[in-house]
């Protein structure tokens, strides 16, 4: 019963000074909406790149064409196809690590349906890259090793394709031309939307790589077999280190590359990357979060400043009540009730207007934002835990008052 007083002369004192005690909780107002507004778009950002990774496929590894020495010049990456399909099958065949590999080639052509046409990417490979990306076929059906023996005619199309091309009209079964080559569509793919650089999944037509070499993109004159790149899947994230280096010696040998020469391939472990991106995004979303809890501090200092005004302003009161028997503990629990719920309305007020923050971040700037139930109750907590710990020096103040100064105070 005596906090549930001490709690109603909170109130009452507060509603009498309600444009000070307003200015006093600004600061944990604007304290508790930046950190749950800067902790949401930080953990926005974390899991778009989550999401990012995950359509980029599980434990993949991209192996390209390297450089080369020609005359003593030295050739860029992936300006001579020194990789081959043949690579792909030993790597899938004689490193432990990995699971599956698919040779890829890939190019760019104008795609017609009736009196429509797209420009869109063109990429032959074999059936295990639909496994190796993690891409489903939500209609249709995906080609076989039969098509690719036989190069046959028939392609995937991805949903941005889909929509470019068909419009309404479903695309399985129909006649589309590549390079003024007919393909029948087999299936359609799951979309995937943008990968971490920004290229839209979607926008892509996947072919046997017989067919795309043999029909739309061409082979290499030194040698028909050549690809571009090889996509590896490794058995698990664990085991992503060691597959790299098993493909790195395979290669060497296949290559016939002396100890010292340079690697005419170039491996890349995708996990390391998207890795470094995500511990980038989990920093910035902490740092966000401690830049924003400055603002719970320095509304903790006003909420100290305003109580001591307070105390001194109402010096009688407190040597009155201490005088006609109010105890230590009375006062001290009165002014710590005012300090708390001077936070604690400040926070339930700054949730709300951090929300709604976040929603209009994420709807005008078009930023991912993830609201985090944990970041909402560790800010009030922590603007409850401002009010107790700057309220408690202005309360010992008021508390420990010699009744008769006080009651001499003009």
């Amino acid at each position: 019963m005596k906090i549930l007083a001490s709690v109603r002369i909170a109130l009452r004192a507060l509603r009498v000074n309600r444009l000070r005690s307003a200015l006093t909780m600004l600061g944990i107002i604007i304290g508790v909406a930046a950190v749950i507004a800067m902790v949401a778009v930080g953990s926005g950002a974390t899991a778009r790149i989550a999401e990012q990774i995950q359509s980029i496929g599980s434990n993949v590894i991209i192996i390209l064409s390297g450089s080369v020495t020609s005359g003593g010049i030295r050739l860029g990456h992936g300006s001579v196809l020194t990789l081959t399909e043949e690579d792909a099958k030993a790597i899938a065949l004689e490193c432990p690590a990995v699971v599956a590999a698919s040779p890829s080639v890939r190019g760019t052509a104008q795609v017609v349906f009736g009196n429509n046409n797209w420009s869109t990417v063109i990429q032959g490979t074999a059936p295990e890259y639909l496994e190796i990306r993690d891409y489903r076929v939500v209609s249709g059906r995906p080609f076989t090793w039969q098509d690719v023996d036989g190069a046959t005619k028939v392609a995937l199309v991805g949903q941005t394709v889909v929509e470019n091309l068909f419009g309404g009209t479903d695309p399985i079964g129909q006649i589309v031309r590549i390079k003024k080559v007919p393909f029948t569509v087999l299936g359609v793919l799951s979309p995937k939307g943008q990968s971490p650089w920004g290229q839209d999944q979607d926008d892509i037509i996947i072919l046997p790589i017989s067919t795309a070499k043999k029909k739309v993109l061409g082979v290499s004159q030194a040698n028909a077999r050549a690809v571009g790149a090889i996509m590896v899947q490794a058995r698990g994230p664990m085991m992503m280190k060691e597959a790299a280096a098993q493909i790195v010696a395979l290669l060497r040998q296949r290559h016939r590359l002396q100890p010292g020469q340079d690697d005419d391939f170039n491996v890349r472990n995708l996990s390391e990357v998207f890795a470094a991106q995500e511990d980038s995004a989990r920093v910035m979303s902490i740092l966000l979060g401690a830049i924003a809890s400055v603002s719970l501090i320095v509304g903790g200092i006003g909420i100290m400043n305003i109580m001591l005004v307070s105390v001194t302003e109402r010096t009688r009161e407190i040597g009155l009540r201490l005088a006609v028997g109010a105890r230590t503990r009375d006062i001290l629990t009165q002014f710590l009730v005012e300090a708390v719920t001077l936070s604690l309305i400040g926070g339930l007020i700054g949730i709300t207007i951090g929300l709604l923050a976040s929603f209009l971040i994420s709807y005008l700037a078009k930023w991912s934002t993830m609201i985090s139930g944990g970041a909402i109750l560790l800010a009030f907590a922590f603007s409850a835990l401002v009010g107790v710990f700057f309220g408690y020096y202005p309360a010992r103040k008021a508390a420990f008052l010699d009744p008769i100064e006080a009651l001499r105070y003009e």
